[in-house]
């Protein structure tokens, strides 16, 4: 019983219920993705064998890598919101795997940067990918018509959520 409990507690919402049975479907839709995208990603994250923190400590050096922005430890701290020495643990656990290395920074000495390997790079590329595949074929599928109305009503909902980042979030 408790299982099923948890299983269905992200299925209900605790404030007012939509007019309509197909506003409560499109809401019930936007959190089933919400939960596939969760599942996936946590399936991904135990079959790499990273700890959470791991797997987005390299996530996001990737994305970083991406945009050509060096990222040192300090950048994981805030990024992470963990201590400089869990950090220190996290890094030296995914050196040792293979998946990250460290570079010296050209001008600091002191100072270093930490990018991922190519090993690293398919992991975090293997997580997202079935989960990508799926919404790029989805949306494919739809004419132009249904994707410029599912862009807009998405992005409504996440301006009403008043989220910060949106932009990052639509350009990303």
């Amino acid at each position: 019983m408790p299982l099923t409990v948890v299983r269905r507690e992200s299925e209900h919402l605790y404030g007012r219920q939509p007019r309509t049975e197909a506003g409560q479907r499109a809401i019930e839709a936007l959190l089933a993705i919400q939960r596939a995208e969760t599942i996936e990603l946590e399936n991904a994250r135990r079959r790499a064998g990273l700890t959470r923190s791991e797997f987005q400590a390299l996530r996001y050096l990737l994305q970083a890598q991406r945009d050509e922005r060096p990222m040192g430890p300090k950048d994981l701290v805030i990024m992470l919101d963990l201590s400089p020495a869990a950090v220190t643990k996290v890094v030296d656990r995914l050196v040792a795997l293979g998946d990250l290395q460290r570079v010296a920074h050209p001008s600091d000495r002191r100072a270093i940067y930490l990018t991922p390997t190519e090993a690293g790079a398919a992991k975090i590329n293997a997580a997202y990918e079935h989960f990508h595949n799926a919404l790029v074929e989805v949306v494919d599928s739809l004419d132009e018509a249904a994707n410029d109305a599912l862009h807009d009503s998405l992005l409504a909902v996440v301006e009403q959520l008043g989220a910060s980042h949106a932009p990052q979030l639509v350009a990303g």
